[in-house]
């Protein structure tokens, strides 16, 4: 056999193999099967005609709560889902109202040594159950770093922070408990989901 020929050859099977692993990740992927359950409701388009934006999915156009900080400091709660892992997520809007820079307090991140060795974040949040008499603290990764917004330090006047904090959830009866964040007012918010 000529070396041509082998290395044709050997070209060959390595396109063959690359195509067959690739229609098995395709046909992996597909699903194919009719047993596939359909989404319990189409997305419908929207019915203004003017081009405002539409709200994201899980939040709503109208805040759960809005709590007043310092310093013309404003957080808007838009959403708090729970998800099928076991958690609550808790979306929102970080805004400065005031006529000048704020530096986001400290405060914030709470007081725990693991969470302020990873800087500002908002760790100092809590979920407090009253009926059922629980605190839920802002979940950690294996590092120990928040599950939360992390990073920011000074908000301009005007501007607004998305921002997210990830707590373990409640029993599935508790359909509302009470956010709160240090050095802001506390407020009842409704759990989705």
């Amino acid at each position: 056999m000529s070396m041509r020929f082998t290395t044709k050859a050997h070209r060959g099977m390595v396109a063959m193999a690359a195509a067959a692993g690739l229609a098995l990740g395709v046909a992996g992927c597909g699903g194919g099967g009719g047993d596939d359950k359909k989404p319990e409701r189409a997305a419908s388009a929207s019915k203004s005609t003017g081009s405002r934006p539409s709200a994201q999915e899980g939040q709503s156009e109208q805040p759960l709560a809005e709590l007043k900080g310092p310093d013309g400091l404003l957080l808007q709660i838009t959403s708090a889902t729970r998800d099928g892992g076991g958690f609550i997520t808790v979306n929102g809007n970080l805004k400065n109202d005031g006529a000048k820079g704020v530096v986001v307090p400290a405060a914030l991140s709470g007081n725990e040594t693991e969470i302020v060795r990873n800087g500002r974040s908002l760790g100092g949040a809590t979920l407090v159950d009253s009926k059922g008499k629980k605190r839920y603290y802002v979940l950690r990764d294996t590092d120990g770093r928040p599950l939360t917004t992390t990073g920011f330090s000074i908000i301009k006047s005007g501007e607004t922070v998305a921002v997210f904090m990830q707590f373990p959830a409640p029993p599935t009866s508790t359909t509302e408990v009470t956010f709160q964040l240090p050095t802001f007012a506390s407020a009842p918010i409704q759990i989705t989901g």
